[in-house]
């Protein structure tokens, strides 16, 4: 999955529809191919939040091709960062990894205005993570 040269970030959050792809998808914008970069769910929704889609969109970033995924032990154990947002205890927890929890609003139901306050704030910081990747 991974090429070990190069660290893996997870994203994870409940239903793999909103915040954890726009994580994954501002990760990919901004670091290229230094970084390989997965997103899931602990119970994925059918499709991605069509607001996330249009918010990340006015970024240049498209995310109208991905699809919701499952979280597996193998997509954690592969990590080396794993980064939850609100996933509570479906996460499983491996020796020797990152581990961060984002508190962030779940765009699910909310205004675009919310919506894109929520991918400012998630854009911030996976800069940081970037940096602290060197």
């Amino acid at each position: 999955m991974t090429d070990s040269a190069k660290p893996a970030v997870l994203f994870v959050c409940v239903h793999n529809a909103g915040r954890s792809q726009m994580a994954a998808g501002y990760l990919r914008a901004l670091a290229g191919d230094r970084i390989d970069v997965f997103s899931a769910g602990s119970e994925p929704g059918n499709a991605i939040n069509p607001a996330a889609v249009a918010v990340m969109a006015e970024e240049g970033i498209d995310l109208s091709g991905a699809t919701p995924q499952i979280l597996t032990t193998d997509a954690v154990r592969q990590a080396d960062v794993v980064i939850t947002m609100g996933c509570g205890d479906a996460c499983p927890i491996f020796p020797g990894k990152r581990y961060e929890d984002w508190q962030l609003t779940d765009p699910a139901g909310q205004p675009v205005e919310v919506v894109r306050e929520v991918r400012d704030d998630i854009k911030g910081r996976v800069e940081r993570l970037i940096a602290s990747l060197g």
